[in-house]
């Protein structure tokens, strides 16, 4: 029976993925291969996240998950790639802090990000993907790597309550 997989800094997998990304900073080359893939199947085919996967297999990553499974860790990978800090607010906090009087994720685009589909990790992996610039590539390691790998209704619902959602003003 497989265990849960979780990306926490308590658990194995989480630490070894933290020291991954930060030993990525060192390997540029990997780095900026994981950063021109603009797709799930670029990443999957690309050797730094062939690599990545053989080192997370390494580190108890179950060799028998699915493919979707193994989507999911492409899209994390590629994703922290992008991650210059590690920004300890939740991943929606950050995506509100506000840019003047306009949060660094517009509503219109954040609303779009919790329509995406539970097992639709390409939408997810390419919205995310132009969703990090705005946030100026700061966020929560250990949070990303878990709300995508278990990206379902309830890390959306986390995701809308943890939004600091613009008030309206009365016109």
């Amino acid at each position: 029976m497989q265990e849960k997989i979780s990306f926490s800094p308590e658990s194995h997998l989480g630490q070894t993925l933290h020291q991954w990304w930060v030993d990525l900073k060192d390997d540029r080359a990997s780095r900026a291969m994981l950063r021109r893939c603009a797709t799930l199947d670029e990443v999957s085919l690309s050797p730094a996240y062939q690599r990545f996967y053989r080192y997370m297999l390494a580190h108890r990553w179950p060799a028998e998950s699915t493919s979707t499974e193994k989507d999911k860790l492409a899209a994390i990978a590629s994703l922290l790639a992008h991650v210059t800090t590690d920004d300890q607010d939740a991943v929606a906090v950050r995506m509100s802090v506000l840019a003047g009087d306009k949060p660094l994720v517009s509503e219109l685009r954040f609303r779009g990000l919790l329509k995406i589909d539970d097992m639709d990790v390409d939408d997810l992996f390419v919205s995310l993907r132009r969703t990090l610039p705005l946030i100026k590539n700061q966020v929560n390691v250990y949070q990303l790597a878990h709300d995508i790998y278990w990206w379902n209704d309830i890390t959306k619902k986390r995701w809308a309550y943890d939004y600091r959602w613009p008030v309206k003003q009365n016109a």
